[in-house]
């Protein structure tokens, strides 16, 4: 069965036989499917090249499909579903002459089949932002407020020069992260003082019900969400021209299987050299902003944490690492605990902990306690990577499974398993 979906830049009319559930609306003004600072130009950010706002409406698109199309669960791995999708642009030619390669790259990125067209549309003026016209920033830096993205920003601080900026910007869908992802880039700053920071926040969810008061269906996996992180990453970062730094360290980033069947970690596959290659390509082939860089891509995330360690003091990192979230899972709220409380069993949390402890930080991060409910207890048991994870680092890296990562045609198959292998070392140190 195909889900069709579809992206309109007007207002529902009273009178429309469509489908509600099969149209996603985002005027400038009126009733809108989505929780949004802005309108389909993107006024509100600034003055964002044609193309690049292009991008921000197909992920937008592509992640409200993705949130209303429920999988079917049967094994370790999530079922495929069949997704057709009609995007309005400003180009349409170019952007249907580059659907096919796009749609291998979300196939790449969710597990899923795709099918994308895309329709010319003008939708109505808006007035244009020009707040980040007041400096010209050196780069343009996404910070979630977990660990990596954390390090990312602390990174890019200790590269500029005093007199020169960069421009940070978190995208949440959940509240509680707002204040979190503030503390984070504040604590940036009182680690490596120095260079002007500015930190751009976007609240962007589909709503749970369409315009018409019709319930979405609400699928939880979402691997697409990342996908609008990066557009509206790159609708910052063209406007001058800068690069985007998306931030993870390298094992995740090649998302390395924990089973035979799984075809990875079951984390974001965002990072990975193939998705980001493939992206920045197609994006440069229609002439839109596409600079991209992952600062850590040859570390670990030990690595990571221990080089900023040694650069800032392992006291600082241990706190300023404490204060960030790299939990996967949702659902705390439902067994009576913090939103913002994290699991401690989920692949973010376990890679997590592990790296603290690799790099002989203090882990101050509070998680989710066993001992708080039977309910709880019997949750965190059900969702645990540990077991897959120890069966994993007991078997180690194989060639095989190099050959199933999809790696780019210039990535050393040498330089991967090297990563990998150290990546697993960390973790055979905690999980056994």
């Amino acid at each position: 069965m195909t889900h069709h979906y579809e992206l309109k830049l007007t207002t529902r009319s009273t009178s429309s036989r469509d489908d509600p559930l099969a149209m996603f609306y985002w005027p400038v003004n009126g009733p809108s499917s989505f929780s949004v600072p802005f309108g389909p130009r993107l006024a509100a950010i600034g003055a964002v090249p044609r193309l690049n706002v292009d991008l921000v409406r197909l992920a937008m698109l592509v992640y409200a499909a993705d949130r209303s199309t429920i999988r079917e669960v049967g094994s370790t791995n999530w079922s495929s579903r069949d997704i057709s999708l009609t995007v309005p642009v400003s180009d349409a030619t170019s952007w249907n002459a580059v659907a096919a390669e796009l749609c291998g790259l979300l196939a790449f990125l969710t597990g899923d089949a795709w099918s994308v067209e895309f329709k010319n549309t003008r939708p109505p003026r808006e007035q244009v932002d020009s707040r980040l016209d007041i400096s010209h920033p050196s780069r343009v830096v996404l910070m979630s407020g977990g660990a990596d993205s954390a390090l990312g920003a602390l990174e890019s601080r200790r590269q500029l020069d005093p007199t020169e900026c960069h421009v940070l910007v978190s995208h949440f869908g959940l509240k509680a992260l707002a204040p979190l992802q503030r503390r984070v880039a504040d604590a940036a700053t009182a680690i490596c003082p120095g260079p002007q920071q500015l930190h751009e926040q976007t609240y962007l969810v589909r709503r749970r019900y369409q315009v018409d008061g019709s319930r979405f269906k609400s699928e939880t996996s979402t691997r697409s969400r990342s996908l609008l992180f990066l557009a509206l990453g790159l609708a910052y970062a063209s406007m001058h021209a800068v690069p985007l730094w998306i931030a993870e360290n390298g094992f995740a980033s090649l998302n390395p299987p924990l089973a035979p069947n799984r075809r990875g970690s079951l984390s974001t596959r965002t990072t990975h050299p193939a998705f980001l290659e493939g992206l920045s390509r197609i994006l440069g082939e229609l002439g839109a902003h596409s600079t991209i860089f992952n600062p850590f891509s040859c570390l670990t995330k030990g690595e990571m944490f221990r080089a900023a360690a040694d650069q800032f003091g392992y006291l600082e990192i241990s706190g300023f690492l404490s204060g960030t979230h790299s939990c996967g899972l949702t659902g705390q709220r439902s067994k009576g605990i913090s939103t913002t409380r994290q699991c401690g069993v989920c692949f973010g949390c376990v890679v997590r902990r592990a790296s603290f402890a690799s790099a002989g930080l203090t882990d101050m991060t509070e998680y989710a306690d066993p001992a708080h409910s039977h309910e709880l207890a019997t949750w965190l048991n059900v969702n645990s990577v540990l077991p897959d994870m120890r069966r994993f680092v007991k078997r180690g890296i194989a060639r095989r499974d190099l050959l199933t990562m999809s790696l780019p045609d210039d990535y050393p198959l040498e330089d991967a398993q090297g990563l990998l292998e150290r990546g697993v070392s960390e973790l055979r140190a905690y999980v056994l």
